[in-house]
């Protein structure tokens, strides 16, 4: 009977606790988009180094977009496969970038264009997504 009444009160505090976070979908959504962000990122560089052509990524305060160009001023939207219209990836409502990431883009060696390392931080999400100087290299730590 004990042991019966010491799982009735862990299971009501896991509820009390658990429930609300069930509830609030922006932590799912928030970790959605930046997951979003991220593969975009990593499809701009596949995209320039197998199109040997810049890629330019441009960022708002909710929303990334991705155009390419034979130079670094890149004018025409990259197109999605799966949309088959611009690549423009926007935030849920509520979600937002910490501080707007400097737009930046990835040369036909898919070599950013970045002085610096860049953190791109998403608002609900702990982990960052760094872009190296360099090398273009993306990813999370």
């Amino acid at each position: 009977m004990v042991e019966l009444v010491m799982v009735l009160v862990i299971v009501g505090v896991m509820a009390a606790v658990v429930a609300p976070r069930f509830t609030d979908t922006n932590v799912f959504q928030a970790r959605g988009f930046a997951d979003q962000v991220q593969a975009s990122l990593r499809y701009a560089q596949k995209t320039a180094i197998a199109q040997r052509r810049f890629v330019c990524v441009a960022f708002t305060s909710n929303s990334i977009s991705l155009t390419m160009g034979a130079t670094n001023l890149c004018g025409t939207p990259l197109i999605s496969v799966f949309t088959g219209v611009a690549y423009v990836i926007t935030a849920p409502a509520g979600t937002t970038f910490t501080s707007v990431p400097t737009a930046f883009n990835f040369n036909a060696l898919g070599a950013s264009s970045l002085a610096n390392n860049q953190i791109i931080n998403v608002t609900n999400v702990t982990n960052g997504i760094t872009i190296e100087a360099g090398t273009g290299y993306v990813h999370s730590p």
